[in-house]
């Protein structure tokens, strides 16, 4: 049996799409049939398209409250519904706690959990008065449930992200669903930056169980999955798409000879009395 998602019809907005991650997304909404509106301050590079259909680009700064509310309301007048939004937009330079004061890291944290809420509120009034409702994902990140050293003002967004999801979840529900996908390392045009050329790269993709990093596409399959009625009964959750997560570094560091056989049995001495 072929399952296919089929999202012709629907109207989904991607927060942070002309790039990277939100541009794969964008790419696999299109793939699904929907109509797509990516924003962000500065259009894309090149138009982000699937078979001839293309994304549409508006401008957008999402700190600005009032500018959000004109772009939903927008997108609901000359689109007629909004049905999914995904809230991509984020990112965080590396800078050490003590090495910034706490309003730059203030404004990490106002990127990527704020400026989520804000989004979210104004899509709510939209879906919330639909027929069907909406969908609305969260993009969240493995750094929200461990350390994250140098980016710590990013985890503790992504980690209160999650935590938010969950709150709308309850709220909004059962009009609108709420999720959450918690990513892990994603191979983008900006990958180089982080771990080098193409060799560093793949050294680093085998450090997770799945032998290699994330493509935009899983994650944007993985977007498409929840936005669809195929996951209908599913809010309120965090999917984990990272490949199997880290290798724990307890099993590098170990001095065990797996290849070894076993030792000898030791006697049974705890529980005899002398």
């Amino acid at each position: 049996m072929t399952v296919t998602v089929d999202l012709s019809g629907r109207v989904a907005v991607v927060t942070g799409g002309t790039r990277g991650v939100g541009a794969g997304i964008a790419r696999a909404f299109l793939e699904a049939g929907a109509e797509v509106v990516v924003c962000a301050r500065r259009p894309p590079e090149e138009r982000i398209e699937v078979e001839g259909r293309t994304a549409r680009f508006l401008p957008l700064d999402l700190r600005d409250p009032d500018a959000v509310d004109t772009f939903v309301t927008r997108v609901k007048s000359e689109h007629g519904r909004l049905d999914t939004l995904v809230n991509n937009a984020g990112g965080t330079p590396f800078r050490l706690l003590a090495d910034g004061g706490a309003a730059r890291h203030a404004r990490v944290l106002e990127l990527n959990l704020t400026t989520p809420l804000t989004a979210s509120l104004a899509a709510y009034g939209v879906m919330r008065d639909q027929e069907r409702g909406g969908s609305i994902l969260m993009i969240g990140s493995v750094s929200g449930g461990r350390p994250s050293p140098g980016t710590a003002a990013y985890g503790a967004a992504k980690a209160g992200l999650d935590s938010l999801a969950r709150s709308m979840a309850v709220e909004w529900a059962p009009r609108v669903r709420v999720n959450t996908l918690v990513l892990g390392m994603v191979r983008t045009e900006l990958s180089h930056l982080h771990y080098g050329d193409d060799a560093g790269i793949a050294a680093v993709g085998r450090t997770v169980p799945a032998g290699r990093l994330a493509e935009p596409a899983d994650v944007g399959d993985a977007c498409v999955f929840l936005a669809s009625d195929r996951a209908a009964y599913i809010t309120g959750a965090s999917l984990l798409v990272h490949g199997g997560g880290e290798r724990p570094a307890f099993l590098d560091a170990a001095t065990v000879n797996r290849d070894a056989p076993p030792p000898p049995p030791r006697p049974e001495t705890a529980n005899k009395e002398s």
